[in-house]
């Protein structure tokens, strides 16, 4: 994925499109931005990497990692970043460099926390161990974004 050509600034100050992660372990996502609207399905898995796409008012728009789109009140969600890992088992390396030890394999599907990230590499914590993955490897940052 990669980081749009252009990226709005929103009502709330902050870019969008941008990672976030859900806050609780049971969030609603909705058709609209508000309570009248029916509820799409329910996310039950907290600290789950989402996208906010949009913004109105209270209500983030979000995109989950196969695509789908909904709405979801601003409380349910973090700043902080979280990742998923995607496609194959990945290697978690001791350092940035595919050389250096091997501290474990990630299997699709892991959570992890984003700690930084260099546009290539990225230092994430799994199961308690922190470690360097490709950023190209796991879902829940943009291609070449830097994080400090």
């Amino acid at each position: 994925m990669s980081v749009p050509a252009f990226r709005a600034i929103a009502e709330t100050g902050l870019p969008v499109p941008r990672f976030v992660s859900l806050g609780s372990s049971e969030v609603n996502v909705r058709v609209g931005p508000g309570k009248r609207y029916p509820i799409s399905w329910v996310f039950v898995r907290s600290g789950w990497p989402v996208e906010i796409i949009a913004e109105y008012e209270h209500w983030r728009q979000i995109r989950d990692i196969e695509g789908e789109t909904g709405w979801v009140h601003r409380n349910l969600l973090s700043g902080r970043r979280t990742i998923l890992v995607t496609e194959d088992p990945r290697p978690l390396y001791e350092d940035p460099k595919e050389d250096s030890e091997v501290l474990l394999l990630a299997e699709p599907g892991v959570q992890g926390k984003l700690l930084q990230c260099d546009g290539e590499w990225c230092q994430v914590e799994i199961a308690g161990n922190e470690g360097w993955l490709r950023a190209n490897q796991f879902y829940g940052v943009y291609a070449n974004e830097k994080i400090r």
